[in-house]
């Protein structure tokens, strides 16, 4: 199965875990005989995975059959396409295990594709049409680029800094608010299982987008009461806290991170914010959290933890990501330690989590 297909499906796992080594070695299991001259033409196209993948979101085709098999005919006249080119596509889906052909030609959504519904909880659509963006593709086809000059060509390709975009175009910044959000939401409980909280924990969510992860840290801690810290265009893009079971529990707050974050606060939570920025730029903002929190405080950061030397994990990714996109980066815990001390925090230790990312404990230094 391809990674992007296996995340869809971990994604819907009841442990919520996924395997790195087989991630990175599933393009090798695609091409017959171990040849090495096939499995790399098959790196070389994997793109056209991601593209296929974009199609069949961008065009619904998974909602269009979720009420059972259809033809290829009729999916092309609920999409608006053309038969046999949509045809094709889908076989190509069902080679990657998303969709499957039934004895009488039809088309069926199989339990890996069931993510790319838009009507279902564990719906990937917004990340996958957000991975695919046309914004983020045209950095990503500048990798070259960026190792040559050291830094992001996002803005040499779409005009201005990613985060500038995104407030500049704010039809694709929603997309990537939700995107990100269901990324994410199939990774929240099990990291927030992983940690013991304090009991009245007071606990601030620091660029938390819509606040899932606050939201089941909350429920598994009914004493603890939580702020949802973000810019004020993210807030009033709506957030999942807002529900019976935690009313009177929670409350927003907007403002710039690197500035000033809620004071007083027993637990910082910054998940996949880290990762964005540069080592100066984190330990800005390590600084501000520091000076926030109360006594005996920490920080959380959650993120991607890489091992060392090449050993598979799909932060390895996400990084190739973030130094096309943005002039962030994955570190190693080596990393994390250099970020946390210089911020006046000491690193106490890492908890790995069933998700790609692990939980980065600091307290005061």
């Amino acid at each position: 199965m391809p990674l992007f297909a296996r995340m869809i499906s971990n994604a819907d796992s009841d442990r919520h875990g996924y395997d790195e080594e087989a991630i990175l070695n599933d393009s090798a299991s695609d091409v017959a005989g171990g040849s090495p001259e096939l499995e790399l033409a098959g790196h070389a196209l994997a793109y056209l995975r991601s593209v296929a993948v974009h199609a069949v979101a961008r065009l619904r085709v998974a909602d269009h059959l979720a009420g059972g098999p259809r033809t290829a005919a009729e999916l092309a006249e609920l999409t608006g396409t053309d038969a046999p080119y949509l045809e094709r596509v889908l076989h190509f889906m069902a080679s990657l295990g998303l969709f499957a052909v039934e004895s009488d030609g039809r088309f069926r959504l199989t339990p890996r594709g069931e993510p790319l519904r838009s009507d279902v909880p564990n719906s990937m659509r917004a990340s996958v049409l957000t991975f695919t963006d046309e914004a983020f593709w045209a950095a990503f086809g500048r990798l070259v680029d960026a190792v040559r000059l050291g830094r992001s060509v996002f803005a040499d390709v779409n005009g201005a800094p990613f985060f500038d975009y995104l407030n500049a175009e704010p039809e694709v910044g929603m997309r990537f608010a939700d995107g990100m959000s269901r990324f994410s939401h199939w990774q929240d409980p099990p990291v927030a299982a992983a940690y013991d909280f304090p009991e009245k924990a007071l606990i601030v969510d620091v660029g938390g987008g819509r606040g899932g992860l606050l939201a089941e840290v909350l429920r598994r801690n009914p004493a603890a009461t939580g702020v949802l810290f973000d810019q004020e265009q993210v807030l009033a893009g709506g957030h999942v806290l807002d529900v019976a079971e935690l009313r009177g529990r929670w409350r927003t707050e907007g403002g710039d991170f690197f500035d000033t974050v809620t004071p007083g606060g027993d637990v910082y939570l910054l998940k996949y914010i880290l990762h964005d920025w540069t080592d100066d730029e984190c330990v800005r903002l390590l600084k501000v959290c520091r000076a926030a929190m109360a006594d005996g405080g920490r920080v959380l950061a959650i993120d991607a933890v890489l091992p060392p030397g090449g050993t598979p994990h799909f932060g390895r990714t996400l990084d190739m990501l973030m130094m096309t996109v943005l002039n962030g980066r994955e570190r190693t815990r080596a990393d994390f330690e250099a970020l946390f001390n210089a911020a006046g925090l000491r690193l106490t230790r890492v908890i790995d989590t069933p998700t790609p990312c692990s939980i980065v404990e600091g307290v005061a230094a």
